[in-house]
Parts: C-alpha cells; sequence; structure tokens
C-alpha cells in the first residue's frame, strides 16, 4: 500500500526475473510503511495522498482510479495488507510475489479496500495460496509477531523510503535503490552486482 512501490511494481517484476535467472535467492520484507494509526484520514491528509497518487502516475504509467478513491471514514492501515504477504510468504513463499502484485492492483486500480482480511483470503486465494489455511493463519499471534518482525528489522536498519531494494553477499548488505528508479538504471546497476558475485 505504497503508492511508489505500486508504480515500481513493474520495475520490481523484471529485476526478480533478472535475480531469478542468475539463481539468486529472493526475500520479501515488508516495511510497514503506515501502520497503527486507527483513525480516519483527514481530508488534507487524504488530498496529499492523491497529489503523491498523481505524481506516481505520470512518473509511471501506472494506473490509479481516483474516482472515490480513499472515501470517507477510510483507516490507511497498511499492516493487514503486510500481514497477508507475510502469511503468504509462511504458507506458500512462490504465491508472495503474486499477492504483492494483487493487493496493489486491487487498492490502486480498483479501489478496494485491502485493509479488510475479507478482502485480502479472496486475493491470497486467486494468488495460489489455500483459503483455508490462509484464513486460519492470517490472524493468529504468530503472524502479528512475524510482521513486527519484518517491521522492526527495517526500521533497524534506517531504511525510511519505499521501495528499497537490498542485495546480501556473504553477510554484507549493499542498497541498489531507495526510492523509485527507472529499469534502465536498476537493471545494469544489478547486472554489475550479479557479475561481481559471480567473481567471488
Amino acid at each position: 500500500m505504497c503508492s511508489w512501490c505500486w508504480g515500481f511494481a513493474p520495475v520490481a517484476k523484471a529485476l526478480v526475473e533478472q535475480a531469478q535467472a542468475a539463481g539468486v535467492e529472493l526475500h520479501l520484507v515488508v516495511g510497514g510503511l503506515r501502520t497503527g494509526s486507527g483513525s480516519a484520514l483527514e481530508p488534507t491528509t487524504r488530498r496529499y495522498i492523491l497529489e503523491h497518487w498523481q505524481a506516481v502516475t505520470e512518473a509511471t504509467g501506472q494506473p490509479f482510479k481516483f474516482d472515490g478513491a480513499l472515501p470517507d471514514g477510510f483507516v490507511y492501515d497498511t499492516e493487514p495488507a503486510c500481514r497477508a504477504i507475510v502469511t503468504a510468504r509462511s504458507l506458500a513463499p512462490d504465491c508472495a510475489w503474486t499477492l504483492v502484485g494483487m493487493i496493489q492492483q486491487a487498492f490502486y486500480a480498483e479501489g478496494r479496500d485491502v485493509t479488510q482480511a475479507s478482502v485480502l483470503v479472496e486475493l491470497a486465494e486467486q494468488a495460489g495460496v489455500p483459503r483455508i489455511e490462509f484464513a486460519a493463519l492470517f490472524d493468529h499471534a504468530d503472524q502479528h509477531k512475524a510482521t513486527q518482525a519484518d517491521f522492526t528489522w527495517v526500521q533497524d536498519l534506517g531504511i525510511a523510503g519505499f521501495p528499497t531494494l537490498l542485495a546480501e553477499r556473504n553477510g554484507q548488505l549493499a542498497l541498489l535503490t531507495n526510492g523509485y528508479q527507472p529499469l534502465s538504471e536498476l537493471s545494469a546497476l544489478l547486472g554489475r552486482w550479479l557479475e561481481r558475485a559471480a567473481c567471488v
């Protein structure tokens, strides 16, 4: 539920394919952009967010549904969507990346409320995660803890912007991007990192 992450989705998909083709293991970590506020968006905050959405669509071409977006009373809490990814990651790791895209598509392009468990269960099933297992595990304390552990890991690294891509080799992390960048720049950067990794 980060608009720049939605804008970055086609770039991320291409980079994932590039990394997988080189045999690199991928790990998806949720950042917890807006969690736990519990209060509905103020009109000024809503306008501010929609201005960001406009900037993202202009920069990336990704579709947004502006009509009826962020309706009165909407609580913009990214924790449930993040927890859905963590839950999918634990049950069907290969489906987690698919679910990310489906949640983003549902929220930004279709205007669906992906803070609701019923919507997330439906999307998880469509992404290939077993529905009954997902529904049973989604609100379990272990998934809340695992989601919070992701948030803490991100915060401990000092990551404040999204999307962020890190590469790891021999326990050392390298920052590929903190924020949106086009594929042409990141593909070359990832390619150089992969070449160096192959030489070690």
